[in-house]
This record gives structure tokens, C-alpha cells and sequence, in this order.
């Protein structure tokens, strides 16, 4: 597996996708609105407005050598408040996607290079993740008002696929019980794959294209395969 990002020479002031209306970098105005607006402005020096800059003047190397991109969230409020609509975003993300992943912070590879191998974040084993699902659901059965529920592992047409958030797995058991009474109560019929099951999108996150449309794809087929028309995901 390739460590590093396949190189492209264009800049990323023109190699960033654009918003659907097509508004270039160029079209910035410099007013602040997108840092008024940004939740994390004057952390760490950050300002999205300062990436916009330095992008502009092709100095993006600057920024990949920082940690700039990954202090943005990607939660797009900045672009919301752009007069200009400016695809603030995935310039970010193309930043990303060009920095060498064995330089990606944190557990972001790790896990995206996990979720290719095994189907999830944390590189479970489907049969041991078979194994919490089920012991959850069990507990959840032990109180008497939810005697009857059980897990379906891929039931063909149900009406939601539920994909899941890899803390939910791993640490955070409990908080599945909650989405499981509602459904409960309100006679959804659901149905959790067995493998591929991770619904948070580490390659969305870290620049990682293919990754990401690996990730999608995986639930895309689950969706076909299964003939279901709904889908719960968590992120």
C-alpha cells in the first residue's frame, strides 16, 4: 500500500473541487466573515482566511508542513458565511490529502489504513464484533418491556441499514442502547451488516479520496445486495 499521496503538480487553488457554483479562490475578499464564523478562529494561529491566503499565493507547502488543516473540524460554517462562496472546505481536504500519511496526525491513517484491510476503523474481527452487537442487544433484552428485541445481521429488504460509529463498538456500548429502544418502540425494522460496518469516513476526514469512496461503496453494496432504501449513519 502506497504511504504517500500520488503527486499532482497543480496547485491546490485550482486542483481543490469547487462548490456547485463554481466560485475560485480568486473571488476571496479578504473581509474575515468565513473567521466570524469559523468555531475555532485564534487557535493555534488559525484562521481560515490565512489559508485562503497562502493557497493564493501558491504557498501552499507552508501549510502542509503545518498543522493548520487538521485543526479545521471540516464543519463548514466558514463557507456557510462566505459572501464570496468560496469552497474553503475542500481546499482544506486537498491540503490534506497532500501531506505524506506516515505525517497524517493522531489515529486518522491508522485507522483508514484498518478500515481497508478489515472494514472498520478498528480493525475488528467480524465475528467478535458479532459478538458485542449481540451481547448489547441481549442486555437490552434482559429488561422486560424490550423481552422480544433482537439483532438482524444483514436482513435482506429491511427498511434501514444501519451503519455504525466505530466508538459505539468499542467504547461507548451503552449509547447504542438508546437508537435500539427508539427503534424498538417505533417498529423499526432495521438489520447491522456484519462486516464493513463502519459509518464514519476516516478518508473523508485525512484527504484520502480513494479511500473515502471505498468506504461509501462498501454501504452502497450493502444497500444493493440487501434491496434496503434507508440508511442510518451516524456521522
Amino acid at each position: 500500500m502506497a504511504t504517500n499521496p500520488p503527486v499532482n503538480e497543480d496547485p491546490v487553488k485550482t486542483a481543490a473541487p469547487r462548490r456547485p457554483g463554481n466560485q475560485a479562490p480568486e473571488m476571496c475578499l479578504a473581509c474575515g466573515t468565513c473567521a466570524a464564523g469559523c468555531p475555532l478562529t485564534g487557535q493555534d494561529g488559525f484562521d481560515p482566511r490565512k489559508i485562503v491566503r497562502l493557497v493564493l499565493l501558491e504557498r501552499e507547502q507552508e501549510l502542509i508542513a503545518s498543522d493548520l488543516p487538521w485543526l479545521c473540524t471540516l464543519c463548514g460554517k466558514c463557507e456557510y458565511a462566505c459572501p464570496m462562496g468560496i469552497n474553503i472546505v475542500n481546499i482544506v481536504r486537498t491540503l490534506r490529502g497532500r501531506v505524506a500519511r506516515d505525517k497524517v496526525p493522531g489515529m486518522i491513517h491508522k485507522g483508514v489504513a484498518l478500515c481497508r484491510q478489515t472494514g472498520n476503523n478498528l480493525g475488528l474481527p467480524a465475528e467478535d464484533f458479532e459478538f458485542i452487537i449481540t451481547d448489547v442487544a441481549e442486555e437490552l433484552a434482559a429488561e422486560e418491556e424490550f423481552a422480544d428485541f433482537k439483532i438482524a445481521f444483514d436482513k435482506p429488504e429491511a427498511n434501514l441499514l444501519h451503519t455504525l460509529h466505530n466508538k459505539l463498538v468499542n467504547t461507548q456500548n451503552e449509547d447504542l442502547v438508546h437508537w435500539w429502544k427508539i427503534f424498538h418502540v417505533a417498529g423499526e425494522d432495521f438489520t447491522i451488516p456484519r462486516e464493513n460496518w463502519e459509518g464514519v469516513n476516516w478518508g473523508l476526514f485525512s484527504g484520502d479520496d480513494e479511500a473515502m469512496q471505498l468506504s461509501v461503496g462498501r454501504i452502497v453494496t450493502h444497500m444493493e445486495q440487501l434491496e434496503i432504501q434507508n440508511l442510518m449513519y451516524p456521522e
